[in-house]
C-alpha cells in the first residue's frame, strides 16, 4: 500500500481519471449552489454536476472527474467527539452522464485502489443491491472478486433514491484494516458501524432508474455513474492513522493549536476534543468564507457563525486568551493552497470577515455570562438547583451562548439545566426555520415526468407572437388532458416564444389563446430542454392537441431587455473605472431594475459611481450593434467572451457582444442596439456580502418615471418652504441660520437655569459610611444635559455615586459610580434592581449604567431601593 500525502492522493486520482481515462477535469465548484436552491451548501461532489445528470447542461465529453469541496453540518455536535465525523472534507468523484456504465466504474475503481494506490486485493470487500445480479457478475466474474467477499444487501444500504425522480442501486467497496481493530471475534465483515477494522471508501452510484409519484421504476435511456471517495478517508487508510485527525495536512493545523494553547495533542482527552474541533472548523470557516459567505443568523450565514463561535468556544477552554482563529486559519491557507490558489487572493478578506465574527463573540459571550450569573443569583435566592431550559435558550439564541458552556458553569455551582425544555425550545426554532424555507413551490415541474415528451424549441428571442401546439397539460403534478376556467397548472408546447427564468433574467409572463379558451401565464421554468409555461385558465377550457396562440408581454420583455443589456455594459464599466478584472457574483434582470453583485472589498466612490454612469451612458449614445451568434467554446475565448465557471463545459455557446465595447457568454434576451437602452442610472451601491458589492440601476422608462417622482418630491419641497423650485437651497440656507440663531439662545438659558440645579444638586449629596450619594429625579431633562451635570459632580467630589431618574412619558436611570468604588458597588447591577421596579431593565458597566422603566407609581419606591442597596 501507498503512504501518499493527502495532496498526492488528490493529484494521483485526477490525472488516473482525467488523463487515463479521458474524463474532463474539473475544478472543485465553490461551497456556495450556483443556481440552485434546494441545497443550503455543496455536500457532495455530485451536487454541483445535477443540471449535466439530468440533461439541462451539457460538456463536450459526457464523463468527469473532480475533488468537490464539501460542508456537512448535520453531525456538527459529534465532531471532535467522533474519529471520522468532520465539517469540511473534500470528496473525489468520476461521473459519467450517460456514457459509460457498470463495467467501467466497476473496473477503473478497482484498478485505481489495486494498481495506483497498490492496496492489496485481498483487503478489499465490496457490497452490492441484493437484485443488482450485473453488478455482481462483473465484481466476482471479471474482476475476481471472491463470492464471500461481496455482499448482498438491501434496499435500506444500496439502493440510493430520493422520494421521486432518477435513481438505481450502489456498490460501496470496504478496506479491511486488520483483525487487530475488530470489536470483538464476531467484527468478521463489513456490517458494524462501531469497528474500525472494515473503513468504506468509496461508494459507486449506478442510476439507471426513474421512479414516479407512485413508486414505480422505469428504466432510464441513459443510464449515469455518480462515484464519491472520501480524500481524507482515504488518505486516512493509506497513511496507516487512527483518525481524519492526524493524516499530514492536519499537522500543521494541530501543532498551531497546541503552540496557542499550550496542550499537547493526545494527552486529554477533552482537550483532544476541543484541538479537533478548532481544526476542522477553521478548515471549513475558510473556504465558507473564500466562497463568499458572510456570518449571519440564517441559512449558510447562520453555519459559518456557528462554525466560528463553535472553535472560538473551545479555545476559551484551551485556555487560549483573545482572538485567535486567524493564526490557524493561515495554516489553511498555507496547506490547502497546493490545490485552492484562490485562497492567497482572498486572504485579507478571509482573515477581515473571521476576525469581526469572532470579536463580536467575545463581546455577547462576555454579556451571556453576565445573564447567566444573574440568573443564578435568582436561584440561590428561591432556592432552585435547576435553571429552566428555556432561560438556557435565551442565552444560546441571542448571546450564542453554548448548552455545554452554560451546564459546565451551573456544574460548578451545583446546578443543572433542564434539557429537555432547551431541546423543545431549540426544536421549535427548527420547525421555524423549516416552515421558512417551505414556499409555495415554484418548481413543481422538478417532480414532472417529461421523458415521453418533445423538447420545446424556443423562439422567442425574436418572435414574440407565435401559434404553437399544445402538448401537454399538467394540474397538481398529474398529467390532464385539459384544464377549466379557474384552474392553474403547467402548460407544455412544442414551441414558444416564452423565455424561461434562467441566468439571473425572469421569466416572460403574458398569454396563451385558443379558439375555446384563454389563460394567463405567470412564470415559465425549463427543465431537460422542456419549457414549462404556469397558467392560470381564465375562461374556457385548454386542451391538449390543439394549436393555440402564445403572445409575450411585449412592453414588459422590452423593458426586461434593456436591464439585461445594461448588465453587460455595467460589468464592462466596472472593471475599466475601478482598474481590476472584477468577477460577477449574481445578477437578477427584472422588468423594474437591474441587480449586480460583483467583488470588491471597499465602497464605491461618488465620483466613480459617475465615472460608471458617464461611460455606460456614452456605450448607450454611441448606438452599439448588439450581436448574438453561437460559436464553440474555444472560438469564443479567443474572442475574449466572458464566461461563467460552467460555461466551459458546454458544447456550444452563445455569444452577445455589444460592439468591440462588451463581449459576453449569454442565453438572456437582448436589445439590437445599446441605443434602445434609452438611459441608464445608478439607484444604490451597497454591500452584499463580506468582498461583494451590489449595484442596483434602472434604464429607459423607469429612469424617466424617477424623473418625474423627484420632479414632484422637489415642488412639494418648495411648497412647504413657501419658496420657488428655484430658491430651496437659498430658502433653506436662511432657515438653518435662523435655527442656529435659537439653538445658541435655548443653550444660553438651559446653561443659567443649569447652573441653579446644579447648585441645588450639591445640597443633596449625602454621605453614608465614607459614600458620597446623590440620589434626584428630573422632569423633561435630556440625557445629555444628566451626563453633563455628573460629570461636574465628579470633578468635584471623591467616592461619589451618582443615581438619576429622567421622568417624560416613562422613565430612564443612569448610575454613576466612581472608579474607587467599583469594588464594592457595580452600576449595572444597581440600575437593574431599581428599573425592575418600574417594569423595566437595562444594564452597562460597573461603572456607568443605564436602564428605563414604564410604571411610574413604582417610581419612589424605585429610588428609596437605590438608597437602601448603598446603604447595605
Amino acid at each position: 500500500m501507498k503512504n501518499l500525502g493527502m495532496n498526492e492522493l488528490r493529484k494521483s486520482y485526477l490525472e488516473f481519471f482525467g488523463n487515463e481515462k479521458n474524463h474532463t477535469l474539473l475544478k472543485s465548484f465553490p461551497l456556495t449552489p450556483i443556481d440552485d436552491d434546494t441545497l443550503l451548501l455543496i455536500n457532495a461532489g455530485m451536487a454541483p454536476l445535477k443540471k449535466y445528470f439530468t440533461g439541462e447542461l451539457k460538456m463536450k465529453n459526457n464523463r468527469a472527474t473532480s475533488s468537490q469541496r464539501c460542508v456537512r453540518t448535520g453531525d456538527i455536535e459529534r465532531v471532535g467527539k467522533t474519529e471520522r465525523h468532520g465539517t469540511f472534507f473534500e470528496m473525489l468523484g468520476n461521473f459519467s452522464f450517460g456514457d459509460y456504465f457498470k463495467r467501467e466504474a466497476i473496473s477503473w475503481a478497482y484498478e485505481f485502489l489495486t494498481k495506483k494506490l497498490e492496496i492489496n486485493k485481498n483487503d478489499l470487500w465490496v457490497t452490492v443491491f441484493h437484485d443488482d445480479d450485473e453488478a455482481y457478475n462483473i465484481w466476482h466474474d471479471e474482476i475476481g472478486m471472491p463470492a464471500e467477499r461481496i455482499l448482498r444487501q438491501g434496499k435500506e444500504d444500496n439502493f440510493w433514491e430520493l422520494e421521486v425522480g432518477p435513481c438505481g442501486p450502489c456498490s460501496e467497496i470496504y478496506v479491511d484494516r486488520g483483525a487487530e481493530r475488530a470489536v470483538d471475534e464476531n467484527d468478521n465483515q463489513p456490517g458494524n458501524d462501531d469497528s474500525d477494522r472494515f473503513m468504506e471508501v468509496w461508494n459507486l452510484v449506478f442510476t439507471q432508474f426513474n421512479k414516479d409519484n407512485q413508486g414505480n421504476y422505469t428504466n432510464l435511456s441513459h443510464p449515469n455513474i455518480d462515484t464519491g471517495m472520501g480524500l481524507e478517508r482515504i488518505a486516512m487508510i493509506l497513511q496507516g492513522k487512527d483518525n481524519i485527525f492526524e493524516i499530514d495536512v492536519m499537522k500543521e493545523i494541530i501543532s498551531e493549536i497546541e503552540k496557542l494553547s499550550g496542550k499537547t495533542y493526545k494527552t486529554n482527552k477533552a482537550d483532544d476534543v476541543s484541538i479537533r474541533v478548532i481544526a476542522d472548523h477553521a478548515k471549513a470557516m475558510t473556504f465558507l468564507v473564500s466562497d463568499g459567505v458572510i456570518p449571519s443568523n440564517e441559512k449558510r450565514g447562520y453555519v459559518l457563525r456557528r462554525l466560528i463561535r463553535r472553535a472560538y468556544r473551545h479555545g476559551k477552554l484551551l485556555g487560549i486568551e483573545g482572538p485567535f482563529l486567524n493564526k490557524i486559519v493561515d495554516k489553511v491557507i498555507e496547506t490547502y493552497k497546493v490545490e485552492y490558489d484562490e485562497l492567497i487572493t482572498n486572504m485579507d478578506n478571509i482573515h477581515q470577515v473571521i476576525s469581526d465574527e469572532e470579536d463580536r463573540f467575545q463581546r455577547t459571550i462576555n454579556q451571556g455570562l453576565e445573564k447567566l450569573d444573574d440568573l443564578i443569583s435568582d436561584m440561590e435566592k428561591n432556592n432552585q438547583k435547576v435553571l429552566d431550559g428555556s432561560e438556557a435558550f435565551k442565552l444560546y439564541d441571542t448571546y450564542g451562548f453554548p448548552l455545554d458552556l452554560t451546564k459546565e458553569i451551573l456544574e460548578e455551582k451545583n446546578f443543572e439545566v433542564d434539557e429537555v425544555k432547551f431541546e423543545e425550545e431549540m426544536e421549535n426554532q427548527r420547525n421555524l426555520a423549516r416552515n421558512a424555507r417551505k414556499t409555495d413551490n415554484n418548481h413543481r415541474h422538478d417532480n414532472i415526468i417529461t421523458d415521453h415528451l418533445e423538447k420545446t424549441e424556443f423562439v422567442g428571442y425574436d418572435n414574440f407572437d407565435i401559434k404553437a401546439n399544445i402538448i401537454a397539460i399538467f394540474e397538481d403534478g398529474e398529467e390532464k388532458s385539459s384544464i377549466k376556467a379557474s384552474g392553474k397548472g403547467i402548460i407544455i408546447s412544442n414551441k414558444t416564444s416564452f423565455y424561461p427564468e434562467g441566468g439571473g433574467e425572469v421569466a416572460d409572463t403574458g398569454y396563451i389563446k385558443t379558439s375555446e379558451a384563454f389563460a394567463k401565464v405567470v412564470d415559465v421554468q425549463k427543465k431537460n430542454d422542456i419549457i414549462f409555461h404556469y397558467v392560470e385558465v381564465i375562461e374556457g377550457e385548454l386542451r391538449t392537441g390543439l394549436d393555440a396562440e402564445f403572445s409575450i408581454d411585449l412592453e414588459r420583455r422590452l423593458d426586461i431587455q434593456r436591464n439585461h443589456s445594461a448588465t453587460h455594459l455595467l460589468d464592462k464599466a466596472l472593471k475599466n473605472v475601478l482598474k481590476q478584472d472584477i468577477k460577477q457574483a449574481g445578477s437578477l434582470v427584472d422588468e423594474d431594475k437591474l441587480r449586480f453583485d460583483f467583488t470588491y472589498n471597499k465602497a464605491l466612490s461618488y465620483e466613480e459611481l459617475r465615472a460608471l454612469e458617464d461611460e455606460i451612458n456614452a456605450k448607450i449614445r454611441e448606438q452599439l450593434p448588439v450581436k448574438k451568434e453561437y460559436m464553440d467554446y474555444k472560438k469564443s475565448e479567443e474572442l475574449g467572451a466572458v464566461a461563467l465557471f460552467e460555461d466551459k463545459y458546454k458544447d456550444v455557446v452563445r455569444v452577445v457582444s455589444m460592439g468591440d465595447y462588451s463581449i459576453e457568454l449569454c442565453g438572456g434576451c437582448h436589445v439590437n442596439n445599446t441605443a434602445e437602452v434609452l438611459i441608464f442610472k445608478i439607484k444604490s451601491e451597497t454591500s452584499a456580502a463580506a468582498g461583494v458589492r451590489r449595484i442596483e440601476a434602472i434604464t429607459g422608462r423607469a429612469v424617466y418615471e424617477d424623473l418625474i417622482k423627484k420632479e414632484n418630491t422637489i415642488k412639494n419641497i418648495a411648497q412647504s418652504l413657501d419658496a420657488k423650485v428655484n430658491n430651496i437651497s437659498s430658502r433653506i440656507n436662511s432657515l438653518k441660520s435662523e435655527i442656529e440663531s435659537k439653538d445658541t439662545e435655548i443653550k444660553r438659558l438651559k446653561s443659567q437655569s443649569n447652573k441653579d440645579i446644579y447648585s441645588e444638586l450639591k445640597g443633596k449629596i449625602k454621605n453614608i459610611n465614607g459614600v458620597n450619594l446623590l440620589i434626584a429625579k428630573f422632569d423633561n431633562i435630556s440625557i445629555d444635559e444628566l451626563r453633563d451635570l455628573e460629570n461636574r459632580l465628579k470633578t468635584e467630589y471623591d467616592n461619589l455615586i451618582i443615581i438619576f431618574a429622567a421622568v417624560t412619558d416613562k422613565v430612564v436611570f443612569t448610575v454613576s459610580v466612581d472608579d474607587n468604588l467599583t469594588d464594592k458597588y457595580n452600576a449595572g447591577k444597581i440600575v437593574r434592581e431599581i428599573a425592575q421596579i418600574t417594569g423595566g431593565n437595562g444594564g452597562g458597566r460597573k461603572n456607568f449604567a443605564q436602564a428605563g422603566g414604564s410604571d411610574l407609581s413604582a417610581l419612589a419606591k424605585a429610588l428609596e431601593r437605590a438608597y437602601e442597596i448603598i446603604k447595605e
